[in-house]
């Protein structure tokens, strides 16, 4: 009898895990942030938001196959304490839904290149970076639109897991990379090398599927005089069902510099998103030369690119955040433009039968951001957050995106 009664209590424990609902978190109040336009705001007849909510409906029901989320933007995306928000939010949710940690780049491999806070990077070594935002680069770039490269000697680019609230499990590594010189990267894990299972020349992967799940390895490049060795991106996969959260962004990054990425298209399918979310537009809105038109077309030609991996992608554009620009010795004024590229992500969301999240009129609209850098979540610049603004733009965002799921499923 105990045997029955312990087994239904495990069974019943096990659905109540399995169907957990995701739920808002608790925000700080501040009578500048307009709380009540907290929504993602869509046409409830779009095809792509309702497939994306019903592939993460199903996935929540039978815990199988993974909901890919690819965020993509500029700095407020490579710092990654807004992201990691939004990630953290989903997986802690539903602890048993934690699926890869999918696509990340060694930001800090390089010198005086800020890196998200979740995993840290460490490369004793001097590599060579190129981002997107460079008016010409010798290196093709992808989907992360940066890259480092190793030059004439052995290079270790070490990882190691630094998210006490999630745990991630890899057991499979891709590295995205090339090299015109043979270099074959290898995987030092636990004091044991290791070579790649498989090389891809024709996507420049090298796959490594590993025996046991790790929370830290080290990327060693083996090059010698004259040779080198680029990393492009590392993704970092396992067999686990659930939720990935993959955090795309470049400082100083705009629409255009991510359609120069030559291999951006190549590299997403690894990915396969079922939702992009689209975080870039500040540097594009600078003041006098924003040209709204221009603005647009870019950005449908990369939605384009993005339809290429997944017809039936979704699309959420996240306005530009109010901003000021400098204009003397502390002497600020507002960037007006933001209000000309609010109107263009409402057009470009009616345009991709996409999303919008207004983070400009949740923020309190035009000149908010002086009263964001006085309640200390903003920075001098009036450009960028400080990361308790961040970690709250990121719980803005988390509790929009839970809102608009749970009404779906309350109509189903």
């Amino acid at each position: 009898m105990k045997r029955l009664l312990t087994t239904i209590m495990c069974v019943l424990v096990a659905g109540i895990a399995a169907t957990a609902q995701p739920k808002a978190v608790d925000l700080p109040q501040y009578k500048f942030v307009n709380y009540r336009a907290n929504t993602l705001h869509f046409d409830t007849s779009s095809a792509k938001m309702k497939r994306f909510f019903e592939r993460w409906r199903t996935m929540e029901k039978s815990r199988q196959g993974n909901l890919n989320i690819v965020h993509i933007g500029a700095s407020h995306v490579q710092a990654g304490s807004l992201t990691n928000t939004v990630r953290c939010n989903l997986l802690m949710a539903n602890p048993n839904l934690v699926g890869p940690r999918g696509m990340i780049f060694p930001y800090s491999a390089a010198a005086k290149c800020n890196n998200p806070a979740d995993y840290r990077v460490h490369c004793p070594q001097k590599v060579q970076l190129t981002r997107n935002v460079y008016k010409d680069y010798p290196v093709p770039l992808g989907l992360c639109g940066i890259a480092v490269t190793a030059s004439d000697e052995p290079t270790e680019i070490e990882i190691q897991m630094n998210e006490p609230r999630v745990s991630y499990a890899t057991s499979r590594v891709v590295l995205l990379g090339h090299s015109e010189h043979g270099v074959v990267p290898r995987l030092r894990i636990g004091g044991r090398e290791i070579y790649p299972s498989y090389i891809d020349n024709r996507t420049d992967r090298y796959i490594f599927n590993l025996s046991r799940t790790v929370d830290t390895f080290t990327v060693v490049l083996p090059c010698r005089s004259g040779q080198q060795f680029t990393v492009s991106g590392i993704y970092l996969g396992n067999n686990h069902p659930g939720i990935s959260y993959h955090s795309i962004g470049v400082n100083g990054a705009s629409v255009p510099d991510y359609l120069r990425c030559r291999n951006f298209v190549r590299d997403l399918r690894l990915l396969r998103p079922d939702v992009v979310v689209f975080g870039i537009g500040i540097n594009d809105a600078v003041p006098v030369t924003f040209d709204t038109a221009a603005f647009r077309r870019n950005y449908l030609a990369l939605v384009d690119s993005i339809r290429i991996v997944n017809p039936d992608c979704a699309f959420i554009f996240i306005t530009n955040n109010d901003s000021y620009v400098k204009v003397g010795r502390r002497k600020y004024n507002v960037n007006p433009n933001g209000l000309l590229a609010r109107q263009v992500f409402y057009r470009l969301a009616k345009d991709t039968d996409g999303a919008v999240w207004d983070q400009f009129e949740v923020m309190g609209g035009l000149r908010s951001m002086e009263l964001w850098r006085q309640a200390d979540l903003a920075q001098t610049d009036r450009v960028h957050f400080t990361l308790a603004g961040y970690q709250l733009v990121g719980n803005l965002f988390y509790n929009a995106l839970i809102k608009a799921y749970k009404a779906y499923k309350d109509k189903q």
